[in-house]
């Protein structure tokens, strides 16, 4: 082996190792705005269920607010408990 293909060699493989080290980072980006995205919808359909066990709160559990509880999160439960209150449901 030559010294020419083993720089050649030495160039590409740091070039993969760049690469991988990039991309991982890019993984745990992805990854983590995922378990937040999930961790919110889990905790708005905690909030949408333990808000339907008070007596003075009856939201229908239908399509509609159970997408609202999931993507708006305890938020979106928010919304819901106040659209009730004015007497939307």
């Amino acid at each position: 082996m030559d010294i020419l293909s083993f720089i050649n060699l030495l160039v590409i493989g740091l070039f993969l190792v760049l690469l991988g080290i990039v991309g991982i980072k890019v993984l745990f980006k992805i990854g983590k705005t995922v378990i937040g995205i999930v961790f919110n919808m889990l905790m708005g359909f905690a909030v949408l269920f333990l808000a339907n066990l008070l007596p003075f709160i009856n939201i229908p559990l239908n399509i509609l607010t159970i997408a609202v509880a999931g993507f708006g999160g305890i938020m979106g439960v928010g919304l819901l408990i106040f659209a009730q209150v004015l007497g939307f449901f």
